[in-house]
């Protein structure tokens, strides 16, 4: 057993380390590039393909569009108080993220949601806790439809509104897929 386990966390960091590469900006984003993700972001990546992997599922490709999507909106939460999938403008979270993650030729397109704040702070293992215990979120991790992903964490010292002025760390991951 713990041959195993040793087995699958090796193929996870693996396939973390093939699945990963630097996120970049589309053409026309707002706020420019993303480097790379932060070790938090990588972390609930590795996580959350770990996850899919026990459950024979495939890992997640982490997406450029999808990323961008999620930061902006955890920028937003963050910046404006408030913490709902829906944008603070009202604009529903699937309309929110076409914008970033548009459906083109395909003939089948469909998009998910995970979100997380948590007070101060929050590492990759207990977002990934937290959400396996949600059944939402959990469907959402092992729907097997999903082939992208975009990852965005952001903590911030002190956050106003829902978040009372407290030191927080807010997640969101953006699922994918287009056939």
């Amino acid at each position: 057993m713990a041959r195993r386990a040793a087995w699958t966390a090796t193929v996870v960091a693996l396939l973390a380390a093939l699945l990963v590469p630097a996120a970049t900006a589309r053409p026309g984003a707002t706020h420019g590039p993303r480097a790379a993700l932060t070790s938090l972001e990588s972390g609930v990546l590795a996580q959350l393909n770990a996850i899919r992997v026990q459950h024979h599922l495939v890992p997640l490709k982490l997406n450029a569009e999808l990323t961008d999507s999620a930061a902006e909106h955890t920028r937003e939460m963050e910046q404006d108080g408030y913490f709902a999938h829906d944008s603070a403008d009202g604009t529903v979270f699937w309309k929110r993220i076409q914008h970033w993650y548009a459906q083109g030729a395909s003939r089948y397109w469909s998009v998910g949601e995970n979100l997380l704040w948590s007070a101060p702070d929050i590492g990759a293992q207990g977002a990934l806790q937290l959400w396996m215990s949600s059944p939402e979120h959990r469907a959402n991790i092992l729907d097997p439809n999903w082939r992208e992903i975009g990852v965005a964490a952001l903590h911030v010292a002190s956050a106003p509104g829902a978040y009372k002025g407290l030191e927080v760390t807010v997640i969101t991951t953006d699922f994918g897929v287009r056939r």
